[in-house]
């Protein structure tokens, strides 16, 4: 028993210079998920070592871990690619982004925590690993959902055609506020291709989604008391366009003409930073 002791004294003896060497520190810049989304980490490395380290020069220098409110360790899938190297002087702190959702497989909603550990291979392969980070995934409610054929690819043959799934979820953002979501499923909905955030929905909105003869997907939606949000996203879930009108005299909704094409008809289009450009228009 003793020697045991001794020897948790000499690793502590060992660990500890290092713990207040190099600090690492996660963040979110929003901790609510639903389940198949993105959730986007950000590591912080601070470097207060007197000296010049250099990080990324191994694949698995930075590795993450992901436990359930439990306590039960979630399976991982693969290692999330942290891509780049970079030198971190004395006194500075690094920042790497890296998106660990296609990574865990995490089986249902609930609380997690994700924590972070840096090797540092200037320190013979030391690691050092931030403190827990607490994060939800939560039961989005579905609003709507269409199947749709996925268009062939140009200069290929007529064959049967692959069916995916559009499906609009709402879910509690934050306390008082809903977040729309577009799921992108298989046929069945068992296989998640992709899940997008599209923004903050009043409660008494009526989202009017329009699937167009190229398989996009047009969504109109009440975001504020006088403004109405529109984005048109494809097959693939990345959006084509986003454009905000305001509701003045008459209200914005979706208008399809006799050859296919949807617009917005009423209301006035509103400029934003997040949109895309206004088509100039001949005198």
């Amino acid at each position: 028993m003793r020697k045991v002791g001794l020897w948790l004294c000499l690793l502590t003896g060992i660990a500890s210079p290092v713990l207040g060497q190099v600090a690492v520190e996660v963040a979110f810049d929003q901790e609510q998920f639903l389940p198949g989304e993105a959730i986007p980490v950000s590591v912080k490395v601070s470097n207060r070592s007197g000296q010049k380290l250099k990080f990324g020069v191994d694949a698995d220098w930075l590795t993450f871990a992901v436990e359930s409110r439990d306590g039960l360790v979630v399976p991982k899938i693969g290692d999330a690619p942290v891509v780049g190297s970079f030198d971190l002087e004395s006194a500075e702190r690094a920042t790497k982004h890296v998106d660990i959702g296609p990574y865990f497989a995490i089986p249902q909603p609930g609380r997690y925590a994700v924590t972070a550990t840096v090797r540092i291979k200037d320190w013979g392969g030391q690691t050092v690993s931030s403190q827990p980070r607490n994060f939800n995934v939560m039961e989005g409610a579905k609003l709507w959902e269409q199947e749709f054929g996925v268009p062939r690819a140009l200069g290929a043959t007529n064959t049967i055609p692959e069916v995916r799934k559009y499906v609009l979820q709402q879910a509690n953002y934050l306390k008082g506020k809903l977040r729309l979501y577009l799921r992108l499923t298989d046929v069945t909905g068992t296989r998640v291709y992709r899940v997008v955030p599209i923004g903050l929905i009043l409660s008494f909105s009526h989202p009017e989604p329009r699937i167009d003869k190229f398989s996009n997907l047009h969504l109109l939606y009440q975001n504020w008391a006088h403004s109405f949000s529109y984005t048109v996203f494809n097959p693939d879930g990345e959006i084509l366009d986003r454009q905000t009108y305001d509701y003045t005299d008459t209200r914005p909704r979706l208008l399809v003409d006799d050859e296919g094409k949807i617009s917005v008809a009423g209301g006035v289009r509103r400029v934003t930073s997040n949109g895309s450009p206004v088509a100039s228009e001949a005198p």
